[in-house]
């Protein structure tokens, strides 16, 4: 009874002895209630969570450097970079330095790499984690995220909307991006000159836009419409069929 709850409980049963099955209820509840603190299973899940996300963020980002080095476009010209540097030449030591074949090819593989990655911006799903971008940093700074979103909100529409300003290069990117209900990282992805071909379009204005999807949609039907495979299926659709059933006499 040293607890005040139960000392509260303990008072409501004298005044209420009838009230057997609710003493009850009440006792069991107490004794089987966990003892931990639900905040603590929250912040160890939401960081148990934000360990495996930048794990899996930076797996998939050492996957992309070691796909970009098996291409011959950026491998040479790495190599070349390493040439330059005169980093190769440090690999290949003589006299009691000397090493065998096998760990100057991986010490030369890791130099590849690395300027690799110092030259490359890789953007979208395998760009570099940041630890700004996992779970638990999210969550701690998304009160500044939100005063940055409704500041940012309030200067778009006083700047365009009610001062009448044009439109800038990112501000036109910006509203592009929205119309393909792209993310950022997806946008960001895309090659230059496609942004280009974007702006020389004028996709930012609704009317090009939609324009310009319509032709995007006709093409792609063309493009299936001429695809061999895409032929044989739509022949085995009408065909066949998923889950068509036959009978054949004996």
């Amino acid at each position: 009874l040293q607890d005040e709850e139960t000392r509260k409980d303990y008072d409501y049963m004298l005044d209420h002895p009838e009230e057997y099955y609710r003493h009850y209820y009440h006792y069991y509840s107490r004794r089987l209630a966990p003892k931990v603190d639900v905040r603590i299973v929250i912040l160890v899940t939401v960081c148990a969570i934000s360990v495996f996300q930048f794990f899996s963020w930076w797996n998939s980002y050492n996957e992309a450097i070691n796909y970009l080095a098996t291409v011959p476009k950026y491998r040479i010209q790495a190599t070349e970079i390493a040439r330059q540097q005169g980093l190769l030449n440090k690999t290949k030591e003589k006299g009691k330095n000397r090493r065998s074949k096998e760990e100057i090819r991986e010490e030369e593989e890791e130099i590849i790499k690395d300027i690799i990655k110092n030259k490359i911006d890789i953007k979208g799903g395998y760009q570099k984690p940041k630890i700004y971008d996992i779970l638990l940093f999210q969550i701690l700074l998304a009160p500044f995220y939100l005063g940055k979103y409704i500041v940012w909100n309030c200067w778009w529409i006083y700047r365009f909307t009610i001062k009448g300003q044009e439109y800038g290069v990112e501000e036109k990117l910006y509203i592009i991006r929205r119309y393909m209900k792209m993310s950022e990282s997806q946008f960001d992805s895309l090659e230059d000159h496609q942004k280009e071909t974007f702006l020389e379009q004028r996709l930012w204005i609704r009317e090009n836009y939609e324009v310009y999807k319509q032709e995007q949609e006709e093409e792609l039907k063309k493009k299936m419409a001429m695809d061999p495979r895409w032929k044989r299926y739509r022949r085995w659709m009408k065909n066949e069929g998923p889950g068509r059933l036959t009978f054949i006499d004996d």
